[in-house]
């Protein structure tokens, strides 16, 4: 029988194995305590959605449970069922569990034995997937990962209104670079960025514009589309407006491993690739903005605003808490 087992944050495939697997589970956890002194939840299901079910549920009766519940049998994988509300099952947000409550789909156990085609129908496969796994048909291996983005925007609203072109040169050149770091995380390449420009909707003569501008050669490289972006804008800018948000969107992605260049088309800068790793991995080691292009100021005065950040204590060591004994 095929055997998930989902810790917090992990999945493995336990398909195979023998044995007691609540001790199993309770082994595991009690090793990830000692190594890295974190208490998880352990959850085991025969498919990746009730595993993730299993998981939900040892967290939420820890008490009882003791942070690990194994799902293997109908029945306790019903009783679990009949009572998880629609919008607490992995991949189901909250807009969507809005529109499967407007159906009549208010408990898991009201997905798991919907009509599928339906579902398919309305929704998606993925959906339709989703009800299947809850019934215990495994649809998901373990290997299986979300499908490539389609898109990757970065956008923010200004902490306080931009009212110069240079400000919002600065900006859009920002969002640009940020958009591309993720670009090259997902290992895609781009050919077409859109940039856009906006004041407060409230405003009296509220004002908003966007432009398309594309690469003849799909590329990830942050100066390409730095400039791009800047074309762009020069094309919607128009003085005389207080600017209260910006943003860019990347789009017509292909997979950098298997992309073959045009043997016609202009050819890419010179070492770009290892240049655009040197960048990421000097702004992953100490922090982002350690290195940009000139365009990008260090602390912009249209940032957004974060009086009310939360701390960062497992991330900065500057705000880790000192204990005096």
């Amino acid at each position: 029988m095929t055997s998930f087992l989902y810790v917090d944050e992990s999945w493995l495939d336990f398909t195979g194995v023998q044995g007691d697997l609540e001790k199993l589970g309770r082994e595991i956890q009690a090793a990830v305590k000692k190594q890295t002194g974190i208490g998880v939840g352990v959850g085991f299901g025969p498919t990746k959605t009730l595993a993730k079910a299993a998981n939900f549920s040892a967290k939420k009766w820890r008490k009882e449970t003791g942070g690990v519940v194994v799902l293997m049998d109908e029945e306790r994988r019903d009783k679990l069922l009949k009572w998880m509300p629609v919008d607490e099952i992995w991949g189901i947000g909250r807009k969507l569990s809005a529109s499967l409550q407007g159906m009549g789909i208010h408990k898991a156990i009201d997905l798991a034995r919907y009509d599928r085609k339906s579902l398919r129908k309305v929704f998606n496969v993925n959906v339709e997937k989703t009800s299947m796994e809850l019934e215990g048909v495994s649809c998901y291996a373990l290997e299986d990962s979300p499908e490539p983005k389609q898109t990757i925007a970065s956008t923010r609203s200004f902490g306080e209104r931009v009212t110069t072109q240079q400000g919002l040169r600065e900006a859009v050149a920002t969002y640009a670079s940020r958009a591309c770091a993720k670009l090259r995380s997902e290992g895609q390449l781009a050919s077409c960025l859109q940039v856009f420009i906006q004041t407060s909707r409230f405003d009296d003569k509220p004002y908003s514009r966007a432009s398309i501008c594309g690469l003849p050669v799909p590329s990830n490289d942050t100066r390409e589309f730095v400039a791009l972006a800047l074309e762009g804008l020069q094309k919607i800018y128009v003085p005389g407006y207080r600017y209260a948000k910006a943003g860019i969107v990347l789009s017509q992605f292909v997979s950098g491993d298997g992309y073959q260049p045009d043997l016609f088309a202009p050819e890419p800068r010179r070492n770009s690739e290892t240049l655009m790793k040197v960048l990421d991995g000097i702004n992953a080691r100490y922090g982002r903005g350690s290195i940009r292009l000139a365009v990008e100021p260090p602390i912009p005065q249209w940032g957004m605003k974060r009086d009310y950040l939360s701390d960062s204590f497992v991330t900065d060591w500057n705000q880790l808490k000192r204990v005096k004994c």
